[in-house]
Order: C-alpha cells, then sequence, then structure tokens
C-alpha cells in the first residue's frame, strides 16, 4: 500500500495532478474527488468517470502499442484485464507514454491468471528491450573488421564500448523462438522449442534487429557488457558452456552491431 501510494504521489507530479486527484483517477471505486465540480459548483460524477476511464483506455493502449506479441499470445481481452490490474498497482511516472511499462514484464511474471504460460514474462521483457533499443541514441557501429588491425597478441586485452541500443534479455524458456513467431500478423504453429533462449537486441542501423545468441554468448556478451577484457569473457564463457565457440559469438555480436568502440584495458 505505501508503494502503491508512493506511485501515485509520482504520477500527480509527473503528470501535473495535484496530490489528491490522481488515486481516484485510476482507482474505478474511488469517489469524485472534492476539487473536482461541474458548472454552478454542482458535482461531476459523470464528467470524472468518463475521463478516468479516457486515462486508463489511453494507458491500456500504450501498454499494447509497446507489447503487441505479448498481446497477440493472450488474446484481447485478457491483455487488456490484465493492463488494467497493472495500472492500478503501476501507475504512470512519465508524462512519456513510451516510457510506461516498464514494470510490466515483472507484473506478469507475478500475475495470478498467467502462471500457465511462464515465458510471457520473458517474451514481454524482449519487447521493452526493443522500444528501448528503438528509442535508444544514435552511434556509430563498430565494424567486424575493426579487429584485424589489431596484432593477435593484443586482442585479448580489449574492452568493448557497448553500443546505446544493445540490450540482452535472458530467459529459461524459447522466449525468442516465442517472441518471433507472434511478432507478424503471420499464423502462429506449433512451438516445439524447449531450450533456454537469450536474445541479443541491437539497432545497428534504423531497425531493431533480435537475434538468438548461440550457446555461452549470452554470458560472454554480459560480460564485456560490463567491460571485462576479450579474455577475461571468453575464459568465463567457456568454463559455464563448453559449446562456446569464442569466434562464432564474436562474429555474431559484431555484425549485429552490439559495438561502438574497442580500446586496451589497462
Amino acid at each position: 500500500m505505501r508503494a502503491a501510494k508512493a506511485h501515485s504521489r509520482e504520477f500527480a507530479d509527473g503528470l501535473g495532478y495535484p496530490a489528491g486527484f490522481a488515486p481516484a483517477l485510476l482507482d474505478p471505486g474511488g469517489a469524485t474527488p472534492a476539487l473536482v465540480s461541474g458548472p454552478n459548483g454542482k458535482a461531476a460524477d459523470k464528467r470524472f468517470n468518463v475521463y478516468r476511464n479516457n486515462v486508463i483506455v489511453s494507458l491500456i493502449d500504450a501498454l499494447a502499442a509497446a507489447f503487441p506479441a505479448t498481446l497477440r499470445i493472450t488474446g484481447e481481452t485478457f491483455f487488456r484485464a490484465m493492463a488494467r490490474f497493472h495500472i492500478r498497482e503501476t501507475p504512470p511516472t512519465s508524462p512519456l507514454l513510451f516510457e510506461y511499462g516498464r514494470d510490466f514484464p515483472e507484473f506478469i511474471e507475478y500475475y495470478e491468471y498467467a502462471q500457465s504460460m511462464p515465458w510471457l514474462a520473458d517474451v514481454a521483457r524482449i519487447e521493452r528491450a526493443w522500444l528501448d533499443a528503438y528509442h535508444a541514441a544514435d552511434a556509430a557501429v563498430l565494424q567486424p573488421g575493426a579487429l584485424t588491425s589489431i596484432p593477435p597478441e593484443k586482442l585479448g586485452d580489449l574492452v568493448f564500448e557497448a553500443h546505446p541500443a544493445t540490450r540482452i534479455v535472458r530467459s529459461a524458456y524459447p522466449a525468442v523462438t516465442i517472441f518471433s513467431a507472434n511478432r507478424s500478423s503471420d499464423p502462429v504453429g506449433r512451438i516445439d522449442a524447449t531450450a533456454p533462449e537469450s536474445a541479443l537486441v541491437t539497432r545497428p542501423a534504423l531497425e531493431v534487429e533480435i537475434r538468438r545468441l548461440p550457446p555461452g554468448a549470452d554470458t560472454f556478451l554480459g560480460l564485456l557488457l560490463a567491460e571485462k577484457t576479450l579474455s577475461q569473457a571468453a575464459t568465463a564463457a567457456g568454463a559455464c558452456c563448453p559449446e562456446f565457440n569464442l569466434t562464432a559469438g564474436l562474429l555474431v555480436l559484431l555484425e549485429a552491431g552490439a559495438f561502438a568502440a574497442i580500446r586496451h584495458g589497462g
């Protein structure tokens, strides 16, 4: 309850509403705030309810636009009901609608009626990463050929700087396969994938791209994003995943545009 009140205050401050206005705005059972009145000082319950409904519908529509694969998987009715509960629990804190929904994947993970779809939250995480990558700052992409001029004995000391759009989403489920199958309007057939999958999200040019990382590459990339050297990241990835192939994994990351620059560690 304390967290919900804090969210309501942030919602009011972020959108310019008086503090007493926001909680009632997202509570369908709440009374019309005393500061709201109609012509000649009369009660404005009907007008306030229309406005309240418009606000909630707008937020639901914003979530539907940000999470189209999640919407397609659950269906319109289920999604809008789930979104409505999320809005009551986590009001927006920014006037920018594309910022709304950062907590939606976590909400889905614990949402009672989504427990039969344990991979759904990770699909939503990939969608959120897609949106963040889309809005990330522009930057030049490190080309694969940039490594060819570096002496082999110096390669292990390299530190890679992430491109602003680069994201990684790890899942214990085949979330990338499920995401890809539901991101378009094409019919979705039976999905037989059962292994864990990690998504690499990049935007090397104008379009956001999603790739399923090969075994061990998620650990490798995670350490590179944490500014570990190439040698440190490769050693750790090989230790946790014997199938990890350094050459193939690095090539995937470079071709995807995951990095903006390199430097020598020290």
